[in-house]
């Protein structure tokens, strides 16, 4: 059986009641791949308030994962990705290592180093 048909003949499951990843994971996740993104383009995607967007913003750039700069009419960011993730297993691990397993969609995933 090809995977082509065992996809046509899969049940539809509804969308899980949670998120791997928490609304602060996720904006630090657009911002990486767009360090020019705006407060409501973030909002929008992540089906939040601007105020929300706002919030979490200031909770990054305050914990040092990003830095806010004004370019004209919007902010362009920079991150530090030498940060770790704050694990509760892996403290180790640091934003880079994330950024590295979750591409932007347009980008092709890389292979994972052996």
């Amino acid at each position: 059986m090809s995977q082509t048909t065992i996809e046509r003949n899969a049940p539809e499951r509804p969308p899980a009641d949670f998120a791997f990843l928490t609304n602060h994971g996720k904006t630090l996740l657009l911002i990486a791949h767009d360090l020019r993104i705006r407060m409501r383009d973030i909002a929008a995607v992540l089906d939040i308030t601007e105020r929300a967007t706002q919030r979490i913003v200031a909770d990054l750039a305050r914990a040092g994962y990003l830095v806010r700069q004004r370019d004209g009419r919007r902010n362009r960011y920079s991150l530090s990705t030498d940060l770790p993730l704050g694990l509760p297993t892996q403290r180790d691990i640091d934003i880079r290592a994330l950024l590295a397993i979750l591409p932007a969609h347009d980008e092709p995933a890389r292979a994972a180093a052996p």
